[in-house]
């Protein structure tokens, strides 16, 4: 892209929502703006004085300004935009439905002492690149210019670091119980039985295409193999 203004409209939808989210609350918190006390995951506050945005606000924080910040931040412009432009091209809510079950799924988690948390963005930043090694498994990636490993290993190595670098491990564990528990579910248990339990509600389809969120999608049966990774050999009705 020949400017910046131009690289962050290509960005698609969701992807781009969510890191500005992200980069927005970093900035009002650094600047004192925004206290975030009020936006932590506090269940006591959400069960006994009724302030579900909690539930919400927790994602949208990935700590303060820093090197793991800027990390988590390009974590999302790379893998996250990698998703949805391909093997969710043409499939928003199906992307969205990803992210909506994740962070679902990672609230519970955070109710487990153990994974208690108060901010989710890291662990859902880590569930989006366990789902991304999942459909590039064959991918190469350099880390830092010293070790070069298959996708299929990247977050198992971004745990190590965040451990050798004296990071708390539960949230990326988190992250990556989500992720497979997506990938388990849409994928591997659908190879398995012929069914598909988590399938994109209807409502939500139906939300995407009155909002035009994205791209239309395609009426017509894709192809096998044309989706990457973890769908090659699968197809499948777009919106159906």
């Amino acid at each position: 892209m020949s400017s910046p203004a131009e690289f962050y409209n290509s960005l698609p939808p969701i992807s781009k929502a969510y890191g500005t989210l992200c980069l927005v609350t970093t900035t009002l918190a650094t600047l004192k703006l925004l206290p975030i006390y009020y936006i932590a995951l506090i269940y006591e506050q959400v069960f006994f004085r009724l302030q579900v945005w909690r539930l919400l606000t927790n994602f949208i924080f990935l700590g303060p300004f820093s090197i793991n910040f800027g990390i988590r931040l390009l974590m999302i412009l790379r893998y996250g935009v990698q998703l949805e432009n391909g093997p969710f091209n043409r499939r928003t809510a199906d992307f969205l439905w990803m992210m909506i079950f994740g962070s679902s799924t990672l609230l519970v988690l955070a109710a487990i002492p153990f994974f208690e948390s108060y901010f989710l963005g890291v662990s859902l930043v880590f569930m989006l690149l366990y789902v991304w090694s999942r459909e590039f498994p064959n991918a190469n990636i350099n880390i830092y210019g010293l070790v070069q490993l298959k996708a299929f290993y990247l977050p198992w190595a971004m745990l190590a670091l965040d451990v050798i670098f004296g990071s708390p491990i539960a949230p990326d564990l988190c992250g990556i119980l989500a992720g497979h528990l997506y990938y388990f579910l849409t994928v591997l248990h659908p190879l398995a039985s012929g069914r598909n339990i988590l399938r994109t509600p209807m409502w939500l389809r139906k939300m995407v295409a009155k909002y035009k969120i994205g791209a239309p999608v395609y009426t017509q049966t894709q192809p096998a193999g044309n989706t990457g990774g973890a769908f090659r050999g699968r197809s499948y009705r777009v919106g159906g």
